[in-house]
């Protein structure tokens, strides 16, 4: 297990993390949280602030690696159906712990979509102990975290208890990521420690359409997905519903499943940093001569060169064929500030085949 800070592009100050911003920043020495924007758009926007981050360390087990960060307490929204709740501070919050899970060997980040736990304890007595949220995030994208009280300065044991992931896993990732691991982190905190993040404000763009730019880690892969030209197959739309923006394509044959015929899959990302989108409930439907050719569920998938998407064998699609992606449900993913107010609303994408 290793320690040491994040490093950060522009907006770096010092040695610890902050997402990189070329934009003029005020930067305070002492933290006072901005209230929420009142009339944010149900879209991506510029946050009001952001925290600096700090790195615990890094670990593996099995196919799995994992790292610990640590920040300031702050708010986020949960979700549930398409309603987002405010998770607001608490005064006997000391840090938010995050953790990020990823495929060692290529770097894919592990959509571990629920059953992770936190286990923190001093001198082997347990002080908290969590099933973290799932949660995107624009300068961290995807990873589990949650706030945490402690028992004043000192040093902590951090465990972190893995379950397998439990969504479809294709062609290299097919029969890994299936069992559960454990790491453990010591965690020296401090609270001047922590005082001294750095903590920045965006009074200008704050509720603007936009983000804030997403960390540059050293020792964490950050969760990216692949750009539209490097997809496989053949790219057959780009739609957006609810500031989601997906990128679909048709794999014709390909050898990561066993059924023959046209492979779809929709990658849906966030807008400006391209996060994947997880958590969705996604349909499909082929309309062919006025016909359904095909109408089924896309299954949350993960593959080497897809990432993360929502994918079907859909037999023959040609030319014509009218393509209806349907947001069943919408992503349940928690958000921090910047995310809440977008993916919830999604109506269905549409297009036709060679047009």
């Amino acid at each position: 297990m290793e320690r040491r800070d994040f490093l950060t592009g522009a907006g770096a100050l010092g040695a610890t993390a902050v997402a990189g911003c070329t934009d003029l920043l005020e930067t305070e020495s002492a933290r006072s949280v901005p209230p929420v924007v009142e009339d944010r758009p149900d879209a991506v926007y510029h946050p009001t602030h952001v925290e600096g981050m700090e790195m615990i360390g890094t670990a593996t087990d099995g196919d799995y690696a994992i790292g610990l960060m640590y920040s300031f307490p702050h708010r986020f929204w949960t979700v549930t159906a398409s309603v987002a709740e405010k998770v607001s501070l608490r005064e006997q919050d000391d840090v938010h712990l995050m953790a990020s899970v990823w495929d060692p060997e290529t770097e894919t980040v592990l959509p571990i979509g629920s059953g992770p736990r936190m286990t923190i304890e001093r001198d082997g007595e347990e002080v908290a102990a969590k099933a973290p949220w799932t949660m995107i995030s624009q300068n961290m994208a995807f990873h589990f975290g949650d706030n945490f009280s402690l028992d004043g300065d000192g040093t902590y044991d951090v465990t972190i208890d893995l379950p397998g992931t439990g969504i479809r896993r294709l062609g290299a990732f097919e029969g890994r990521f299936g069992d559960a691991a454990s790491v453990s982190f010591e965690f020296d905190y401090s609270r001047d420690e922590r005082d001294g993040l750095t903590f920045e404000t965006f009074d200008e763009k704050q509720g603007e359409p936009g983000a804030v730019d997403l960390m540059e880690m050293d020792m964490v892969p950050t969760s990216v997905a692949p750009a539209a030209e490097d997809l496989p197959g053949e790219h057959l739309a780009e739609g957006t519903t609810g500031d989601a923006v997906f990128q679909v394509v048709a794999v014709e044959n390909p050898a990561f499943i066993d059924e023959n015929g046209t492979y779809l899959a929709a990658s849906p990302r966030t807008p400006y940093n391209q996060v994947p989108i997880p958590l969705m409930s996604l349909s499909g439907t082929v309309e062919r001569d006025g016909e359904t050719a095909f109408e089924d569920p896309l299954q949350k998938s993960i593959q080497p060169d897809l990432g993360y998407h929502y994918g079907a064998s859909v037999g023959d699609l040609g030319d014509g064929d009218e393509v209806t992606l349907a947001v069943d449900a919408p992503p349940q993913v928690s958000r921090h500030e910047g995310y809440e107010t977008a993916f919830l609303d999604m109506p269905p994408v549409e297009f036709t085949v060679g047009e």
